[in-house]
């Protein structure tokens, strides 16, 4: 004997069919989307369920006016989210606060026999509504929307509710995050023109890299090791990371290689009246720097002897005077740079590598500016507004075949040399600088004007000076270039 098997009713059916759409339409309302998005996918999944001869969902934003607005079977021009908000139906519903059902009437200049309208209502706010007109159902003699369907629809505009306050705050807090990044950027500006006055010039990738480590940087106690070659900046580096510390205390600087080890102790260190004939107490830099930043500039040329009692003060945070009995206690934040490679210089034997490490909390390595060339043109104009607003001439014109070869050089005394090309060609320049001009300043090293403004030549003879640095090494030439071997190969190197 066969086994009846129970038969779904079409009742039944539909129920599945509405609580399946509840579970997938709370899963789409809920995902990361536009409010527009959002507005459609709920008006078609409900208009798939429900079937309506056309419907209608409109959302109103903080001020009043309508922020998103879907329309499902309409016959001719389909009303705006304006026109919608207008209707009678939207204060109804305000007025209720609740689902209702009604007809025969008109909205938006359509006729209907019956209506099923919802507001978009959650925790008192009325962010809009939905509106079903005019039943589709297979044999039924009316075109109203039974009990049933009202309470689906109070059910789906819950949901769609909750999601649309959830897409708005998202919305809220990107808007933020872009005005506290415009704002952060503002703050940056504002800090990079307290660093001598001017901004710092960060187009290319290489800067921009070490301008958002500085920033990261800054505001914390670690101490920074700055390195890169002469005159790419590392006393800038050192006064903007102190400018963003926020410490109350100076930024005191000290170059390392300007004075002998005898004198540098004591200008480290300090010294006691009466050591010698003459001599009064002196404080040193270290104490000068207290609650600040003491800038240590060239620290790969300070001496083995020297090393050791630097060491000693960054470790136990105090200062002993040179002829001094008493240790006095110091809170300086160390900034060292060095255009050296101090890794040689410690296999060497010649650099302590504990107070390597000490130096080293973080290391901001500069790029040369060869490595940023997209710089040079920006850089020009600011060392040409800067220095003729100083001298008070008028600004001359930079002929193009002057900026290819300056784009065209490689710089080996990096922003300082460009500074002092640019600063030396306004002098002798009338009303415009032109190429002739500037292969005079640049001398032997200076490019042809044919060959500074052939980018092919410019990028062959920067490859070939790479792959000199690295003694024809190719893999390591390709890395510095940010290339592939196979394509210095390529271009037959």
């Amino acid at each position: 004997m066969t086994a009846m098997v129970p038969t779904t009713s079409f009742a039944e059916k539909r129920r599945i069919l509405q609580l399946e759409t509840l579970h997938d339409l709370a899963l789409a309302l809920h995902a990361e989307r536009t409010e527009e998005d959002l507005v459609e996918e709920l008006l078609q999944r409900v208009c798939a369920v429900l079937d309506p001869a056309a419907a209608v969902a409109v959302t109103r934003g903080a001020g009043g006016d309508a922020a998103a607005v879907a329309v499902a079977g309409w016959r001719g021009q389909p009303p705006s989210g304006e026109a919608l908000l207008a209707e009678p139906l939207w204060q109804e519903l305000l007025a209720a606060g609740e689902a209702r059902a009604g007809g025969p009437g008109v909205l938006a200049g359509r006729r209907y026999e019956a209506l099923l309208a919802a507001p978009l209502v959650w925790r008192g706010s009325y962010l809009g509504y939905l509106a079903l007109l005019d039943k589709e159902a297979r044999g039924a003699a009316s075109a109203a929307f039974p009990l049933e369907d009202r309470r689906f629809l109070e059910s789906v505009t819950a949901l769609a509710a909750v999601a649309l306050d959830g897409a708005r705050r998202l919305t809220a807090l990107a808007g933020e995050r872009e005005r506290l990044a415009e704002e952060n950027k503002a703050l940056r500006g504002r800090l990079l023109d307290e660093v001598r006055g001017q901004r710092i010039v960060a187009h290319a990738l290489p800067m921009r890299r070490v301008l958002d480590l500085v920033e990261r940087v800054a505001p914390r106690g670690v101490n920074v090791l700055v390195r890169g070659e002469s005159g790419s900046g590392k006393e800038l580096v050192a006064k903007l990371l102190h400018v963003g510390s926020g410490r109350p205390g100076s930024l005191v600087a000290l170059n390392c290689g300007a004075l002998p080890e005898s004198l540098l102790e004591s200008e480290l260190f300090g010294i006691e009246g009466g050591v010698a004939t003459g001599v009064q107490a002196r404080r040193g830099k270290l104490e000068l720097a207290h609650g600040g930043t003491l800038f240590l500039d060239e620290i790969g040329d300070m001496g083995p002897a020297l090393q050791v009692k630097l060491l000693r003060a960054l470790q136990e945070r105090e200062v002993q005077r040179v002829g001094g009995e008493r240790p006095l206690p110091v809170d300086a934040r160390v900034i060292a740079a060095t255009h050296r490679d101090l890794d040689a210089m410690i296999a060497a034997g010649t650099f302590r590598e504990d107070l390597y490490y000490r130096l080293k909390g973080v290391e901001i390595v500069l790029p040369p500016l060869r490595e940023r060339r997209e710089d040079i043109p920006y850089l020009v104009r600011q060392f040409t507004t800067a220095f003729c607003a100083r001298e008070g001439i008028p600004a001359p014109v930079w002929r193009r075949d002057a900026l290819a070869l300056l784009l065209a050089h490689d710089f080996p005394g990096n922003v300082r040399e460009l500074q002092n090309l640019v600063e030396g060609a306004i002098t002798l320049a009338e009303r415009e600088i032109d190429g002739e001009l500037v292969r005079s300043l640049l001398g032997a090293g200076a490019a042809t004007t044919s060959e500074a403004l052939d980018l092919d030549g410019v990028t062959r003879r920067h490859i070939a000076r790479v792959l000199r640095l690295t003694g024809g090494n190719r893999s390591e030439a390709a890395r510095l270039l940010g290339l592939s071997r196979r394509t210095l190969l390529r271009k037959g190197f």
